[in-house]
């Protein structure tokens, strides 16, 4: 994520069926599970997300149209319990549930606040899906300390769709946490003349019936939930190859239309450049989409980078699609390691600049580094705070962090360490520890004082590494 600051009613239906053993109950075990934990245990947002169980594929259905601004479809979650169960959870803001099944049968439910407590026995490493009907029209999060306005954001010719850090529950249900990712099918229908994008690629041509039209895309790898992204407006849209050969969508509304042929020119060009120093491409297509919605930030919702109301310039476009590989395939566990995230794309932006023979990493280090009275040195980016998790440390001390160990063990090993990092937590979660451990083992030295002056404590550090 990039801020540019400074820097009737609808009907859902989620299905949730189970695999019953024999000697079963009616939902699956003879109760003796216990009740799913309301959170997925990251003790900064301790309800987000939840525990119990893992979600391996989500299918979202759904229709959704401008005029009335409201969503209809099904969301099918496919899922495997990790304890034995008597309840769980899952994370929607709003609409109005009228019924909840389990295994094809009536399951009774409760909410409270943003949480949907199902009843249902499943025992530990079954399998199951399950079935939610409700309807009403989305509402994102407002005026958040975090990113202003997020979520599943209704405009006036479609929805403009930036999660994070907790609002895909504003459009489906699930588990809205960054360490549960899961794979993705999305079929999306809208008015024609409308054009519906998701992440991943799409399923054939879309198609058309009774003044509708439907688009299925399909993300194949995995993804967090704050990536999952169900854009829909007027756009342009250009597909082609980039020079190494990876697919490229890229889509804009029209008031952007002189941004096209760029927008898809430099997201390939950036996309293999990356190939070239991360390692490669992640996924199976790259891009981008520019939306009139003037949110003031981008976002790296996966394989389909948005920035919403403004034309990006390189330096955006190449710290979106650096998250490609450092956020999206290698994703946090927990919010506090956010640097993690967004240090690593703020860091690629000065690499590119680097490379296109404008300013050095060190020219851009020592011009931050100059102002002794930065905010940032009060703020340890190794530690997100909860109601600030995108404050400019988070970005540039993250970034900084990264120049400094570059500058302590040289070229050969920082980008030895960048790309097995990129290499060994691919499609997966890591932590800070694990990416000290790894940059201690390639490089042979000891490097705790290094990263306890750039990512833990406050104040100025008083040498560069």
């Amino acid at each position: 994520m990039r801020l540019t600051r400074a820097l009737s009613g609808a009907l859902i239906v989620v299905t949730l069926t189970s695999c019953s053993p024999s000697g079963a109950s009616e939902h699956g075990l003879t109760r003796s599970g216990t009740a799913g934990a309301a959170g997925i245990g990251d003790a900064d947002f301790p309800n987000d997300g939840n525990g119990g169980y893992d979600v391996g594929h989500y299918t979202l259905a759904l229709g959704y149209d401008p005029a009335t601004r409201l969503l209809a479809g099904t969301a099918t979650i496919d899922a495997t319990a990790t304890e034995n169960l008597s309840s769980f959870n899952l994370d929607l803001r709003g609409f109005t549930v009228s019924s909840v099944t389990v295994g094809g049968r009536p399951a009774k439910f409760t909410r409270s606040g943003d949480e949907m407590t199902v009843t249902a026995d499943l025992p530990k490493g079954s399998t199951f899906r399950a079935a939610v009907t409700y309807q009403g029209e989305p509402k994102p999060v407002r005026d958040s300390s975090n990113l202003g306005t997020y979520g599943f954001v209704p405009t006036s010719d479609g929805s403009f769709v930036t999660s994070e850090p907790n609002g895909a529950k504003t459009w489906f249900p699930g588990n809205d946490h960054p360490a549960d990712k899961a794979t993705y099918e999305f079929r999306l229908t809208v008015p024609d003349g409308v054009t519906a994008i998701a992440n991943g690629e799409l399923a054939g041509e879309p198609t058309s019936k009774g003044g509708k039209t439907t688009f299925v895309w399909r993300e194949t790898h995995p993804m967090v939930s704050y990536l999952a992204t169900m854009t829909t407006g007027k756009f342009l849209v250009k597909t082609g190859d980039s020079g190494g050969g990876i697919p490229v969508y890229a889509a804009v509304d029209p008031r952007y239309q002189n941004q096209l042929d760029r927008l898809y020119e430099v997201s390939a060009r950036i996309t293999d450049y990356w190939s070239s120093v991360f390692g490669p491409y992640p996924f199976k297509s790259t891009g981008g989409i520019v939306d009139d919605f003037a949110s003031g930030y981008a976002l790296e919702n996966q394989t389909k980078p948005i920035y919403g109301g403004f034309e990006p310039d390189e330096g955006i476009i190449s710290h979106e699609l650096a998250h490609q590989w450092f956020g999206d395939s290698v994703s946090i566990s927990r919010w506090k390691d956010l640097w993690l995230n967004e240090g690593f794309a703020t860091y690629a932006e000065w690499l590119w600049s680097e490379h296109q023979g404008q300013a050095t990493a060190q020219q851009t280090f020592d011009r931050h580094y100059a102002n002794t009275t930065d905010p940032m040195w009060n703020y340890p980016p190794g530690v997100a705070q909860k109601n600030d998790l995108f404050n400019n440390s988070v970005y540039y001390r993250g970034a900084m962090a990264l120049h400094a160990l570059r500058v302590r063990v040289g070229d050969d090993a920082f980008f030895k360490i960048i790309r097995r990092w990129a290499t060994e937590h691919r499609y997966g979660n890591a932590t800070t520890e694990q990416f000290i451990s790894l940059a201690e083992q390639v490089s042979g030295r000891k490097l705790g004082d290094l990263f306890d002056q750039w990512l833990f404590e406050k104040g100025r550090p008083a040498t560069l590494g």
